[in-house]
Order: C-alpha cells, then sequence, then structure tokens
C-alpha cells in the first residue's frame, strides 16, 4: 500500500512540474498565402492550418502539459513539412511538389492525423473535399 502512494505521489509531483516547463505557442507573421482556389483553401483551413501554417488556433488543452509539450511538437513538424503561411518561399517546382504532397497524405489516409479528430471534428475530410483536394493536386502540374 505504502509503494501506490508513493507512486500517486510522484506521479502528481511530474505532472504539476511540467506544467513549469516553457512551451512557445507562437504564431509567427504569415509571409505569404497559398494560392489555391477559394473551395480549397478553405478545406486546408479547416482541416490542415492548425498544424501546417502561422495560424494555429491554441485550445485550452494546448495549455496543460503534457498535451501542450506534444501540441508544440506535432506544430512545430507540421511547419517544416508544409507551412502554408509561407508559400511565398517555395518556387513553383517546390509549390506543385508540396501540393502533390498534400494529396499524397490524404490519399493515402495520413492526414489529417487521426489522433487530431477526436478534438477537431471539423478537419474529417468529406469525399467532396478529398476529391477537391485530389483535382487540385492534378491540376497543379505535380
Amino acid at each position: 500500500m505504502k509503494w501506490r502512494k508513493k507512486l500517486v505521489i510522484t506521479f502528481l509531483v511530474v505532472l504539476v512540474g511540467i506544467q513549469f516547463v516553457p512551451v512557445s505557442r507562437s504564431n509567427p507573421p504569415v509571409t505569404g498565402e497559398v494560392d489555391a482556389p477559394k473551395e480549397v483553401l478553405a478545406v486546408l483551413k479547416r482541416a490542415c492550418y492548425d498544424c501546417h501554417s502561422n495560424e494555429t488556433k491554441w485550445p485550452w488543452y494546448g495549455y496543460v502539459a503534457p498535451i501542450s509539450l506534444l501540441m508544440q511538437y506535432d506544430i512545430a513538424e507540421g511547419r517544416e513539412h508544409l507551412n502554408f503561411s509561407q508559400w511565398d518561399k517555395l518556387s513553383p517546382t517546390k509549390r506543385a511538389k508540396k501540393i502533390g504532397e498534400v494529396w499524397d497524405e490524404v490519399g493515402d489516409g495520413e492526414m489529417p492525423l487521426w489522433y487530431y479528430l477526436p478534438t477537431h471534428p471539423e478537419a474529417k475530410l468529406s469525399d467532396a473535399d478529398k476529391n477537391l483536394l485530389k483535382t487540385w493536386s492534378q491540376n497543379s502540374g505535380s
């Protein structure tokens, strides 16, 4: 019984302690918007922008560790792979490649991430959303 009490106390101390680990919730300036048809842009903003732009909306649980640490990591990774807010920094060839990668990830069911959807049901892509992204990819020379 004593070891359980020590374990619970240790867990609580660690849980409280990690609340003091600094987490950057910055949204750097948008330097260039993705050039996409408005219907495609609406889907991207709804389903992708929280992790793949500098327009992240930080929910209340994004301020509670360990979730805040995981969110910071996922957003940094997402922005590193594709950042719609820095579209102007990509060459036309790179833009076409990234658009193709968007469809590859969506078409393979890799995006949006499965664990993102329970707290962001609006990000779930319908067949119509997927068709829009697929057509956009095919028409962008990728």
